[in-house]
């Protein structure tokens, strides 16, 4: 078996199960995540509760799974956000150059200069510590690693002779820029996207252990790992299940990230 086939096995099939239990648990988790029961507290596995309850008696499982929900929600809006913003940044950068270039390139780097979870969390004392606040905060703390890549890749492809048969042929910059550059960055935002995808949940549930995501009583694997700390001796399912959730989405997304990067990028295909 090759590292490609490996990797897009074990990767596709670890972010498929992420992506079927997202989408099972809108439709029905097997006890009402919310719902307290005092007689259940701190319940181990069994096969009335698989993974157990937590210190309110509510089923570990079914908030696993409205986790997964909220994890993979806000990691594609926060994706979907620092691609078409970065691919625009990007773009426009690198195809006028310049002091456009100088400029933007200027505010990126400042950004860049930041960690990622740092800038985010800046950007949560203003916007608010909610779904949408940290969609918005970790967007803009992920634009400019993408805006970099799309840049890098729009100054080679400028200089190529296709380009200049374009505008031989009379189409203006920006039919040259969506018909001809665009579509020839997607292989490198695919990749990065990809990464951004595990990016976005490892930093979604670092805030919400911090007390920064989604507020309580809403389930993310990040504040079951919080209200699990006291208990960790007593119970320790409560850290543990949520902890292996992220740590198996995690796994799968960068093996797939690496069988896409092997499959798009020509200069690995000699690795394999």
């Amino acid at each position: 078996m090759t590292k490609f086939t490996f990797n897009s096995l074990i990767g596709g099939t670890l972010v498929a199960l992420l992506l079927v239990v997202a989408a099972l648990g809108l439709l029905w988790t097997p006890y009402d995540p919310m719902k307290l029961s005092f007689t259940a507290r701190l319940a181990a596995p069994s096969a009335q509760h698989w993974l157990g309850t937590d210190e309110f008696g509510r089923d570990v499982l079914s908030r696993i799974m409205i986790g997964d929900r909220a994890s993979v929600w806000i990691g594609a809006l926060t994706v979907s956000f620092a691609v078409v913003a970065g691919t625009l940044v990007g773009l426009v950068s690198g195809y006028a150059r310049g002091w456009v270039d100088a400029v933007i390139m200027a505010i990126n780097n400042a950004l860049l200069a930041f960690p990622g979870i740092l800038l985010a969390l800046g950007l949560l004392a203003v916007f608010g510590a909610n779904q949408y606040g940290i969609i918005f905060a970790l967007g803009i703390a992920y634009t400019p690693s993408m805006a970099r890549v799309v840049r890098g890749a729009v100054l080679s492809l400028r200089e190529r002779e296709f380009i200049e048969a374009s505008k031989i042929m009379g189409n203006g910059e920006i039919y040259a820029m969506l018909r001809h550059i665009l579509p020839n960055c997607l292989a490198p935002i695919t990749v990065l996207s990809t990464s951004m995808f595990g990016w976005a949940i490892l930093s979604e549930s670092a805030l919400s252990f911090l007390g920064l995501g989604v507020p309580p009583p809403a389930p993310t694997w990040g504040n079951m790992l919080a209200a699990g700390r006291p208990f960790v001796e007593q119970a320790v399912w409560l850290g543990l299940f949520p902890g292996l959730s992220i740590a198996l989405t995690l796994l799968g997304i960068n093996l797939l990230g690496d069988a896409l990067r092997d499959k798009l990028d020509p200069r690995m295909r000699g690795l394999k």
